[in-house]
């Protein structure tokens, strides 16, 4: 069926384009805030380089080719094309800024092309005097531009925390996946979206009917609600149409239309989850739009760059850390009898077994008390987790909290058993109920740190743990290697979910 708009009582206004979504109120003051925070920016980098480059007397002259000017003059000059550049670009847009690598991509991007432009400029008209203040206005621009995007992003991430400064969705399309985008939307709190209702146009919606999800109430409503009717009771900015069946043909151009005037984002969800960006490509094809999903990266794990990366940082951290190993070590035998260095075996890279080394943490013979606290198991699936172990000693209840007493797996790194980031090492009775998407967490090795440790490390689920680790298989990169070790020193710091 196509949508169709249904009576709805004197409430509800007549039409999509005279909803006023409140949200668009925070998006522009945000927008305002970096537009003038790029500014002072840029005003800050071009008058720092113009002082170290010409002097502190702003009105200096200067030759630019036969034309006499001031350093003042040519700074308000670069400032200016740098500020519009990055308008044009789209480096504000609501749609990227508050999430994502994007934003700080077009920043870096416009900063790149306005130098070219300028530093080619200069050239062509041998404008020999601003070759070195260019050299220090746009590295002293750019980290400041960068640095800023990244306070105002912390700020927006706080008030997203207080509940603030959130686009509310309105899901079109199917119950089952409305749930999972809201779930996915309260675990990304952060990325600023938050499902206020679903609308399901082709199916009679019951009265107070609600969507099964935690800590929110987000109604369901059907064809006793029109597309305005329900975008007004959930007052929603944005609309998000997940199975477009619920529509039938046209349906989608129909809503288009529908929310032509109104100041409403539309998108449509594929329900194509766990794939990473890079990997989405939408391609044209007879009129007709396709999103096209790369293959599986994991390939890519076993190739040099990975391997020359684990190497090299593995030993630095080795060297440079030698003190505080040995410091670790000393507690560790001061503190209980037994060995200083633990061997876990775990099923590594293709099924095969390794002897993990971590600092020992628990009394000598633990492992033969699993069976007595089996009844006090408070993992999930075949994972054995314990709040308050007793078997855990005092210096090792210090060294898990912050994660030191994984560092000895640095020499299975060197040793080429493990990767500085991967999946979580497993054990072998978990290995044997692993069914045959579980398996292919032993594609790639297993890692120090990784997705699981920087989203919750003990307090993830089986079935959490056992998603991360194959989003991480499926999608890797050499950049998400190196921001989950960026994410994983805050993490550690935080000691949020290590017992």
């Amino acid at each position: 069926m196509t949508v169709t708009s249904i009576p709805s009582g004197p409430e509800v206004p007549a039409s999509a384009s005279e909803l006023n979504p409140r949200e668009s109120s925070w998006q522009s003051g945000y927008a305002s805030r970096l537009r003038v925070t790029d500014a002072l920016v840029l005003i800050f980098a071009t008058a720092t380089a113009g002082v170290l480059r010409f002097g502190a007397d702003a009105s200096n002259s200067i030759n630019l080719g036969s034309y006499p000017t001031s350093y003042m003059m040519l700074g308000i000059f670069v400032a200016t094309l740098w500020w519009v550049a990055l308008t044009i670009s789209g480096s504000r847009d609501q749609r990227i800024v508050g999430h994502g690598a994007e934003e700080y991509t077009r920043v870096a991007k416009t900063t790149v092309s306005v130098f070219g432009m300028v530093a080619i400029f200069s050239l062509l008209f041998k404008l020999d005097a601003s070759r070195g203040y260019l050299a220090i206005a746009f590295p002293l621009g750019l980290v400041g531009l960068l640095a800023a995007r990244k306070s105002w992003r912390n700020w927006l991430g706080r008030e997203r925390a207080r509940g603030r400064a959130h686009s509310r969705v309105l899901v079109v399309g199917g119950v089952r996946s409305a749930k999972r985008i809201a779930e996915g939307f309260i675990a990304g709190d952060a990325d600023g979206y938050r499902v206020t209702g679903v609308w399901v146009p082709d199916r009679q919606g019951a009265r107070n009917e609600w969507l099964d999800v935690p800590t929110a109430f987000i109604p369901v409503m059907g064809t006793q609600r029109s597309l305005v009717g329900a975008l007004s009771i959930s007052e929603a900015d944005t609309v998000i149409v997940t199975d477009t069946e619920h529509l039938g043909h046209d349906g989608l151009k129909d809503l288009a239309w529908q929310l032509e005037g109104a100041a409403i984002d539309l998108m449509v969800s594929p329900n194509v989850f766990d794939v990473a960006g890079p990997r989405i490509h939408v391609r044209g094809v007879s009129n007709m739009p396709f999103i096209h999903l790369e293959r599986p990266t994991y390939a890519g794990a076993a190739k040099f760059a990975k391997s020359a990366f684990d190497k090299t940082f593995a030993l630095l951290f080795l060297v440079t850390m030698l003190p505080l190993l040995l410091a670790i070590a000393v507690a560790v035998k001061l503190d209980s009898p037994g060995a200083v260095l633990y061997r876990s075996e775990r099923i590594g890279v293709g099924g095969r077994p390794f002897f993990m080394l971590k600092f020992r943490s628990m009394a000598e013979g633990a492992d033969r008390q699993v069976a007595d606290l089996s009844a006090r198991n408070e993992g999930s699936g075949p994972l054995f987790k314990m709040r308050s172990d007793p078997r855990v000693t005092r210096v090792g209840r210090f060294l898990r909290r912050y994660s030191l007493d994984e560092l000895p797996q640095f020499i299975n790194v060197l040793r080429g058993d493990m990767s500085v980031v991967g999946p979580r090492p497993p054990l072998g009775r978990e290995v044997e109920q692993y069914n045959g998407a579980t398996q292919r967490r032993l594609l790639v090795k297993q890692g120090i740190t990784g997705l699981w440790q920087i989203s919750g490390r003990s307090d993830l689920t089986w079935e959490e743990t056992v998603r991360l680790d194959l989003d991480y298989v499926e999608n890797w990169s050499m950049l998400r290697d190196l921001q989950i070790v960026w994410r994983t020193l805050k993490a550690v710091t935080r000691s949020e979910g290590a017992y």
